[in-house]
């Protein structure tokens, strides 16, 4: 049964303070691994709160970036809603914006069983899962730079370089924006790129953060694949990573990512046993 007293509607600027508040309420929000926190994508159209009593009491927000791929970056709701009261109004619309785009998908790396539970129940689908990896002091294995390869450190100038790179290493549905790059630069505590005598080749982003630090985007052009410029550029990280960074150096990727799997692990990074599903709704559902 549908609840009258709930409003769903689109998120404004004026619902920032409530939206913040929300999302102090920990077990009941789902928030994406994003360079933005959710209360910056305030303005987006594909941003909706469920509203009671004039007062906000869930929120979704899954804007279309990159274009076609809407990634849930926050859904949340205060204690007394149930989760599927929350979720099924805000979800109708969010489906619906979806439709109207041509082949658009909506996807989640879920970290929370209950939200799970909730997109299998909506019709999402598991298309993948995401591991996490460390790197293990005792077992690490440094690459020199092949021959011809340069790295150096990445400035801003070269990101639309970088943005094609992004494309080329991980295709339309894992490919950050030239503005989402250019805000994973301003958080970073390292980033490098890898040149030939033909330009950019490859490059990696790696934050901070109480533990250590986490390699969070490492690409390589195409063509470039196989040279060991990955390798390269995470040796270039561990060689410039203070010891309280270097204590704990995390990683993240596909578990059906032979490549990147392999790479990793022989530069001495082990599984946690972690591992995070990848949900996606697709058109036609």
């Amino acid at each position: 049964m549908i609840d009258v007293s709930l409003q769903a509607r689109r998120a404004v600027a004026e619902d920032h303070q409530e939206i913040a508040s929300l999302m102090l309420h920990e077990a009941n929000v789902h928030r994406h691994l994003d360079w933005r926190s959710p209360i910056d994508w305030l303005g987006s159209p594909e941003y909706w709160v469920l509203e009671q009593a004039g007062r906000v009491s869930a929120a979704l927000a899954c804007p279309a970036d990159p274009p076609r791929v809407s990634w849930i970056r926050l859904f949340g709701f205060l204690p007394q809603l149930a989760a599927a009261q929350a979720w099924q109004p805000l979800w109708e619309i969010a489906r619906a914006a979806a439709a109207r785009v041509d082949q658009t998908q909506v996807a989640a790396i879920v970290v929370k069983r209950w939200f799970q539970d909730l997109l299998l129940s909506s019709g999402f689908k598991e298309r993948q899962s995401i591991v996490l990896l460390e790197l293990r002091n005792e077992n690490y294995r440094p690459f020199s730079a092949p021959p011809g390869i340069h790295i150096r450190a990445l400035v801003e100038a070269d990101l639309p370089a970088v943005t094609q790179v992004d494309m080329e290493a991980f295709g339309p549905f894992w490919h950050n924006s030239q503005d989402a790059l250019r805000r994973a630069l301003a958080q970073a505590i390292h980033a490098s790129v890898a040149e030939d005598e033909g330009g950019l080749i490859g490059y990696q982003i790696s934050t901070g953060n109480p533990f250590g630090a986490h390699l969070a985007r490492l690409g390589v052009r195409r063509e470039a694949q196989g040279r060991r410029i990955g390798a390269a550029l995470v040796s270039e990280l561990v060689q410039r990573l203070d010891p309280t960074h270097l204590a704990r150096l995390s990683v993240n990727t596909q578990a059906d990512n032979e490549p990147s799997l392999s790479l990793y692990k022989k530069m001495g990074f082990v599984p946690t046993g972690e591992h995070f599903p990848v949900l996606v709704y697709a058109q036609g559902h």
